[in-house]
C-alpha cells in the first residue's frame, strides 16, 4: 500500500514541477534556439476600439482621452464604447466628446462582456480592431506597436504587455511578481509561433478574424485567441506595447477577479471542447500545458498533501514537503496579520502562489455550483 502512495506522491510532484517549471523552461528554450521572425512594418490601417464598460462614468473620460491621444492618424482611428447595463453616468460622459468619432451603444440589461463584443463588432467599420479596458492606460505607441506587427500576413492577432502601476506594496507585488511570470511564459510561446491568450488591455485583431463568441463566456481573452491560431495565423505579444494598470489592487478584489476567470477556464472547456483535441487544437500542448494543466495544480498540491502526510514518518522527502505544504497554508493566516512579511520576496511569492491555487479551487466550486455561464 505504501509503494502505492508513494508512486502517486511522485507522480504529483512531477506533475507540478512540469507545470511551474518544466513547461515555462521548455517553451523558453525553444523560443531562443527556434525562434519564429516576424515582418514588423510602419503600417497605418484603419482602426475600431472597442471598449465594454459597466459603470465606468469614474473612469471613461480619462480613459476617452488616453485613446485620443494615442500616436496614430486620428482619421484612422474611430471608438465604439459599449455601455453594458450601466447605473451611471458613462454613456453620457462619453457623449461630452462631441465632434469626434466616438459610437456608444447602451443596453439597459448587463448582458456579459462577451455579447457586448459580439454587437459591437457588428457596428465597426475598421480593418483591424483594438480590444481594451476601462481600467487601462495605454502607452501613446501602443497602437502604433501592435498594428506594426500585423503588416506580417500570418499574424491574425497582437497582444500588448500590462504591467500594474501601484505594485510596490502588499498582495500587489506578489501578484506583480506573478504577472511577470506569466508575462515571460506568454512571450516565449510568442517567439516560438502564438501565444494562447491576449491580455484583454490591449489587443489588436484582423476584423475578419473575430468570431462571434458564446453568450456568457468569460475567458473571450482566450477563445479569440484560439480561434485565430485555428484559422492558421498566428497570435502574439509584443512587449513595446505596453497597458498600466491603475486600478488599486487588494485582495478582495483580486479574489473575485480570479475566482471568475478561474471559474471561466473551466467554463471555456465546456464552451469548445475541440480546444483538448490534438488534431483540431493546432497549438494544443500549449494549451493543455499552460492553461489546462494549471486547473488540476490545486487537487495536485491536495494530492500530495495527503500522500506526504501518509509517509512523513518513512520517507524525509515526503517529510519535507508536508512542511513547506503546511507553511504555505500557515503564511497565509500569519500574511493577514504581520502584512510587513511581505516585504520579502520569498513571502510574497509564496503567499501569491497560495492564493492563485486557492482561486482556482474555489473557481471550479463556483463553476460546479452555477451551472451556467458567469457574467463579467
Amino acid at each position: 500500500m505504501s509503494g502505492t502512495v508513494y508512486f502517486i506522491y511522485w507522480i504529483c510532484l512531477l506533475i507540478l514541477a512540469y507545470i511551474f517549471a518544466g513547461y515555462p523552461l521548455g517553451i523558453l528554450s525553444l523560443s531562443r534556439l527556434l525562434p519564429r521572425r516576424i515582418c514588423k512594418l510602419p503600417f497605418t490601417p484603419t482602426v475600431t476600439v472597442v471598449m465594454v464598460v459597466h459603470d465606468g462614468a469614474a473612469l471613461i473620460q480619462m480613459k476617452l482621452a488616453n485613446l485620443l491621444e494615442l500616436d496614430y492618424p486620428g482619421e484612422c482611428l474611430d471608438i465604439v464604447v459599449v455601455c453594458d447595463g450601466c447605473r451611471d453616468d458613462t454613456a453620457a460622459c462619453c457623449r461630452q466628446f462631441t465632434g469626434l468619432r466616438i459610437q456608444v451603444l447602451e443596453f439597459a440589461e448587463r448582458r456579459g462582456n462577451a455579447a457586448c463584443l459580439n454587437d459591437a463588432v457588428l457596428s465597426t467599420v475598421g480593418e483591424l480592431l483594438l480590444m481594451t479596458d476601462v481600467h487601462q492606460q495605454l502607452d501613446n505607441q501602443a497602437l502604433r506597436e501592435l498594428v506594426a506587427n500585423l503588416s506580417d500576413p500570418g499574424v491574425g492577432a497582437v497582444s500588448g504587455e500590462l504591467r500594474l502601476r501601484d505594485a510596490n506594496m502588499g498582495f500587489a507585488q506578489g501578484m506583480d511578481a506573478y504577472l511577470r511570470y506569466e508575462t515571460m511564459i506568454c512571450k516565449s510561446e510568442s517567439r516560438a509561433g502564438s501565444t494562447i491568450v491576449t491580455t484583454g488591455a490591449p489587443y489588436a485583431i484582423r476584423r475578419d478574424l473575430f468570431q462571434p463568441l458564446p453568450p456568457g463566456t468569460v475567458r473571450d481573452d482566450v477563445l479569440v485567441s484560439m480561434n485565430v491560431v485555428a484559422a492558421g495565423y498566428r497570435v502574439i505579444l509584443e512587449p513595446l506595447a505596453l497597458a498600466w494598470d491603475c486600478s488599486p489592487l487588494d485582495l478582495a478584489v483580486e479574489r473575485r477577479r480570479g475566482i471568475r476567470l478561474l471559474a471561466g477556464s473551466y467554463q471555456l472547456v465546456q464552451l469548445a471542447p475541440w480546444l483538448l483535441t490534438p488534431w483540431r487544437n493546432a497549438i494544443w500542448g500549449r494549451f493543455v500545458s499552460h492553461m489546462t494543466l494549471r486547473l488540476l495544480a490545486p487537487w495536485l498540491l491536495l494530492i500530495l498533501g495527503i500522500c506526504s502526510a501518509a509517509l512523513a514518518m518513512h520517507h524525509r522527502v515526503c517529510a519535507l514537503t508536508l512542511l513547506l505544504l503546511v507553511a504555505g497554508v500557515v503564511l497565509i493566516g500569519v500574511d493577514r496579520r504581520l502584512p510587513t512579511l511581505e516585504r520579502w520576496l520569498p513571502v510574497r511569492l509564496a503567499v501569491a502562489f497560495c492564493y492563485l491555487n486557492l482561486f482556482a479551487a474555489q473557481g471550479l466550486i463556483v463553476f460546479v455550483r452555477s451551472g451556467r455561464s458567469h457574467l463579467w
